[in-house]
């Protein structure tokens, strides 16, 4: 085998939980390790060992990822009370995506993994439809209270200054109920809305963005009021330039105009939003296993992930020694995202052409028929298809991939 392509600098590596553990280690050993010479920053995220360090080992991964500038995670659990039991921890944890996010602030871009013989389940996508999901803030960070007894609760805001503080009533309760406070920053929302510019400028694709300003006349109208206003001040001749379009209309409004569309466009949303579409988008391509995800830092940095879960039930099959014919797509393009985002930010082609040809000899494998379950399921009938297990999978691609690097079949 010919001498290893050397990545200049670090890259931060996140390891995950349960199914995708197990893939994540499949995928480093058989088609990263075997041709790259690359120092992998390691933080084991596996739930049990968040909880012997309390968490520290997600925020250092996220501090990791904000000095060396890239990270690849694999898939992780937030627990649950079940899962509080199954593993035998102490305490329920946040979800480590929230803990990252917020850390490292930004925008999450994901877009589908298109092949040619699965089609969208909407037969007028012709073209990936990426979204840009608002990575702080939401319910995701949100306070929420438990109320048991009748009350009256509210929403107050105490200034720093030792000015009267604000308050405004949110409801009388005559019995038992639930409140939620949500907040955004100024700041990360106009990150936000840079980020989605500029990625829409880059690729050449229209810019849409939609909420619920006529519901939510604060909070959702104060997003649209940052986007319009960036719009006007910073974009607007570069979109006319390039061709390209933003606009914003109302997401309800947006969802149905999304299912009628050619696609080929980014769609802005805030983070529960784009958690929710991002999910619908992947299944109505495919796969929730066919989307790329990656966070676009403020602070310059970025973190390639899945957008999916750990694939607890095919876990299970696992540890009972059972095969499992488990997707592994986004998992290897979390790889190839990072490589080839490492390769641009050192200067160094031939890190970038790698991850290239990874993610040719990935498409290359469904292409010629060979998928895992999720997708035979969807694919377009031929004589060509074939079911395999993971491992098979996963050794079809490495086959094509030497064969791409060195010419060896």
């Amino acid at each position: 085998m010919r001498e290893k392509i050397k990545v200049k600098s670090p890259l931060v590596e996140m390891d995950g939980d349960e199914m995708t553990r197990v893939m994540w280690h499949m995928i480093k050993e058989k088609l990263i390790l075997p041709y790259l010479d690359v120092d992998l920053k390691y933080f084991d995220l596996h739930v049990k060992h968040r909880d012997e360090t309390n968490d520290e080992v997600t925020l250092a991964a996220a501090e990791a990822t904000r000095k060396y500038g890239v990270a690849v995670k694999c898939a992780t659990i937030t627990a649950t009370d079940d899962r509080v039991r199954e593993y035998g921890l102490k305490r329920k944890l946040p979800s480590p995506n929230a803990t990252i996010r917020a850390a490292l602030d930004g925008t999450i871009f994901r877009e589908p993994i298109l092949v040619k013989n699965i089609e969208p389940f909407i037969k007028t996508w012709k073209k990936p439809i990426i979204i840009g999901r608002h990575a702080y803030g939401d319910v995701y960070s949100a306070a929420e209270m438990h109320i048991s007894s009748p009350g009256k609760a509210e929403m107050v805001f105490s200034p720093a200054d030792g000015s009267p503080p604000l308050r405004k009533t949110i409801h009388e309760f005559q019995g038992e109920g639930i409140i939620q406070g949500l907040h955004n920053t100024a700041v990360s929302i106009w990150g936000f809305a840079q980020a989605c510019f500029s990625y829409a400028y880059e690729r050449k694709v229209d810019l849409w963005f939609s909420a619920k300003d006529t519901i939510s006349g604060t909070y959702d109208a104060y997003f649209r009021s940052i986007f319009d206003r960036q719009y006007e001040l910073t974009w607007k001749e570069k979109f006319e330039k390039a061709g390209i379009e933003y606009f914003f209309t109302l997401i309800d409004d947006a969802v149905a105009r999304v299912v009628r569309s050619e696609g080929g466009f980014l769609w802005a949303l805030k983070n529960y939003d784009g958690d929710v579409m991002s999910d619908m988008v992947a299944s109505a391509v495919g796969s929730l296993a066919m989307m790329t995800s990656v966070l676009v830092s403020p602070y310059g940095c970025y973190e390639y992930e899945a957008a999916h879960g750990t694939v607890q039930r095919h876990y299970y099959r696992h540890l009972k020694g059972e095969p499992t014919s488990t997707n592994p797509m986004a998992l290897i393009f979390a790889w190839t995202g990072g490589l080839r985002k490492r390769g641009e930010m050192d200067g160094t082609p031939e890190v970038m052409k790698f991850a290239e040809a990874l993610e040719e000899a990935a498409k290359d494998t469904i292409e010629a028929g060979i998928m895992t379950g999720d997708l035979i399921a969807v694919a377009r009938p031929s004589p060509n298809n074939r079911q395999v297990n993971t491992e098979e999978f996963m050794a079809e691609i490495a086959r094509r991939l030497r064969e791409k690097l060195t010419g060896e079949e």
